[in-house]
């Protein structure tokens, strides 16, 4: 007996002394493709690093791919930075509201989401409604590789946001007139400056807060007034047949945009987790941090940390000091 007690002593010693005096707080934040969210990933991430002392890593991923590792609790990835909804709603009703290993923030910003044209493009053609990008007139403007159709950006590819765009483009009556591109932000920025530049026409899908309201002159179209009855979207996670049984033909609601974060963090890292529960930022935030990132060129980290020194009291309260 006093030989395997002495053995069980030595080995729980051994034990201890392998382990490292504490666990340092750390986190993996998704990165979607979009400005605002990259800022907001980097932002997290300097308070993280800066404030809590803890160690962060960036995953780059789409809304799907951060949802789903959230869901594991492996911490793979353990924040989504930006969460639209109701865009995303098919992902917080599954995660959040469904499985329970996804927390939500309750502290959002406001979201605004359209269409817009440069306002030199409106103003010379009058365009003021969607409707008016059905005009034959105003599509043959848009008409950039001569196939017929006039080119509207409507999102990113895996953006919920560019599935809704889709179906809108059907149910306003554009689609003989207008092709819908999906593609990254950073093209669609490149083709508004290019297009402002040469005079030409050009419509892209928008939304506020952005960088774009300081970065060029541009103006929402008007839409059909939101309603509720009329906005029946599906999104492919729910669906295959999402595109034919969605019925989208007015102007999406004001939209409430958050973080969210996987359940298991509590856990692994107790002080983040309480800091996402106490974070908010305003749409203000957001746009100046996308126009520093997008029009100033810099880069996400850079922005970030600057804030983080330059507001210590906001910082302070997020860590509840």
């Amino acid at each position: 007996m006093k030989l395997t007690l002495k053995s069980f002593g030595l080995a729980a010693g051994v034990s201890l002394l392998a382990l490292p005096a504490f666990a340092a707080e750390e986190v993996k934040i998704g990165v979607p493709s979009w400005t605002g969210a990259q800022a907001i990933a980097h932002l997290l991430g300097a308070v993280v690093e800066m404030r809590i002392g803890g160690e962060v890593d960036y995953v780059p991923g789409n809304n799907a791919t951060i949802f789903q590792a959230m869901d594991q609790g492996k911490g793979d990835i353990d924040v989504h930075p930006d969460v639209w909804l109701p865009n995303q709603e098919s992902f917080t009703k599954k995660y959040v509201d469904g499985a329970g290993t996804v927390t939500l923030s309750s502290n959002p910003y406001e979201g605004n989401q359209g269409f817009c044209v440069s306002q030199d493009f409106a103003k010379a053609q009058n365009i003021t409604d969607i409707a008016d990008l059905g005009r034959p007139d105003v599509a043959a403007l848009m008409d950039s590789d001569g196939n017929g159709l006039g080119e509207m950006w409507i999102g990113a590819p895996g953006w919920a946001s560019a599935n809704v765009n889709e179906v809108k483009v059907r149910d306003y009556g554009l689609m003989d007139f207008v092709e819908p591109v999906r593609a990254e932000e950073s093209v669609k920025t490149a083709r508004v400056k290019d297009s402002i530049a040469k005079g030409e026409g050009y419509a892209f899908y928008c939304y506020k807060p952005h960088a774009i309201w300081y970065m060029f002159d541009v103006e929402m179209l008007t839409e059909p007034t939101y309603d509720a009855e009329k906005y029946v979207m599906v999104q492919p996670s729910d669906d295959p047949d999402w595109f034919e049984k969605s019925s989208v033909a007015t102007k999406d609601a004001l939209k409430n945009v958050q973080i969210a974060w996987s359940n298991s963090l509590a856990d692994r890292s107790p002080a983040i987790a309480e800091f996402f529960a106490n974070f908010a930022l305003t749409a203000d935030d957001v746009s100046n941090f996308a126009y520093e990132i997008s029009a100033n060129d810099r880069e996400p980290a850079e922005v970030a940390r600057e804030w983080v020194e330059a507001n210590p009291e906001r910082v302070d309260a997020w860590l509840g000091l």
